[in-house]
């Protein structure tokens, strides 16, 4: 520490000026000596050479002051030495009991330190714990929840079964006209069948689709959907869709029991899908301006916020911004894999039947373009639509 070199500088200069003193001792000695010794030579000799003895006498009784004024100041620095010494080992003495203090204190905050970190962590760890509980526990209820709603989707769909049923049972009482029903899940990523009860051939028939409001039964007409298949697109969630069928000029129809249902999560994975400046879709182009097209070649469809883009490679096929000429919809013409194919139209000399690898991917493809088209005060609908939703 600094105050113990101090101490030990001071102790150098006590040593120094011992041995100073010690020196000046032996020289007022010497002198003595010499003077005494010059004494009696100063009788025993004349002329030249007694004054010079009386010279060297006088030389000598000078250097006797001198160092007797010497010896004075070493006695005054040996006086002041001491007292810085004895000052340097007082305050080295208070400064190691200072550190020592600080020491002690320093590790009695360092203890206690490490034992509120300890509790800190025991504390988090109970949290912890407790989350995983709260997170099994909340895990459990989400399957109790999954396992509820799939056994309502099963009721409900029974209960859609049993009523059309006895709408078909009542209408086939009433007279002898052929019965019409609608089979498959009424819910986006499923498959609407016409189906007829009668045995009654339907290869002379046209068919008509519709949405129905659910309330005030106005319908809109599905342009393009003459099949005796359709698979519900995100424009009808909410809505019932009837089948119009004509057979030899009498009109039949058959009604879904209710609206249509969203697909379970399709919602929230849009959500998540809008946060993204632009998502990408790996499709198969299976129509371009209604001309079949070989389907072993994957293109990319990119859905952005202001334009969609198709590209095979680095080749862009087409790139639209969202405008009033671009149409888009769930494919209309059916087909087994209508539930999975989507009709776009980035202009008017352009159309194109895309094929996504799942429904869940083509409902959520519709949904996010049209999404990112109202944020552009566009409104992307198929051909023939005019009901906003």
């Amino acid at each position: 520490m600094k105050f113990e070199k101090g101490l030990n500088t001071a102790t150098l200069l006590s040593n120094e000026v011992k041995w100073r003193q010690v020196a000046l001792l032996e020289r007022d000695i010497l002198l003595k000596n010499l003077k005494s010794v010059l004494e009696s030579l100063r009788g025993q000799v004349a002329g030249k050479f007694k004054d010079e003895i009386e010279e060297s006498v006088s030389m000598v009784d000078i250097l006797a002051v001198q160092l007797s004024k010497r010896e004075n100041e070493l006695l005054q620095q040996k006086t002041e030495v001491t007292r810085i010494a004895t000052s340097l080992k007082l305050a080295s003495e208070d400064a190691r009991t200072i550190v020592d203090e600080e020491r002690a204190n320093a590790r009695t905050e360092i203890e206690n330190a490490r034992a509120a970190v300890q509790r800190v962590q025991q504390v988090l760890k109970d949290k912890e714990n407790c989350s995983q509980r709260i997170g099994k526990q909340a895990m459990d209820i989400k399957n109790e929840i999954h396992v509820l709603r799939d056994q309502f989707a099963e009721m409900s769909s029974s209960s859609a079964r049993l009523l059309k049923e006895l709408e078909l049972h009542q209408r086939f009482e009433e007279n002898d006209a052929p019965s019409y029903e609608l089979e498959g899940l009424e819910s986006l990523g499923s498959m609407l069948r016409l189906v007829v009860q009668n045995n009654v051939s339907l290869s002379n028939a046209s068919v008509q689709w519709f949405r129905v409001q659910p309330q005030g039964s106005k319908t809109e007409i599905i342009s393009g959907a003459t099949k005796l298949v359709y698979a519900p697109e995100p424009h009808d969630v909410g809505r019932y869709l009837q089948a119009e069928v004509n057979l030899g000029g009498e009109i039949s129809v058959a009604k879904t029991a209710g609206p249509v249902d969203p697909a379970t999560g399709l919602v929230d994975y849009v959500e998540t899908l809008v946060r993204n400046p632009e998502t990408e879709y790996n499709v198969v182009v299976l129509q371009v301006n209604g001309i079949g097209q070989p389907t072993d070649s994957i293109h990319v469809l990119c859905i952005g916020k202001l334009r969609m883009r198709l590209a095979k490679g680095t080749m862009v096929v087409a790139k639209e911004f969202y405008s009033s000429s671009m149409q888009l919809c769930g494919v209309r013409g059916g087909g087994d894999a209508a539930p999975q194919a989507m009709f776009w139209q980035p202009r008017k000399d352009l159309s194109f039947v895309l094929g996504f690898e799942t429904a869940r991917e083509r409902n959520s493809a519709i949904m996010l373009a049209r999404r990112f088209a109202i944020d552009c005060n566009i409104i992307l609908a198929g051909p023939g639509d005019k009901t906003p939703w």
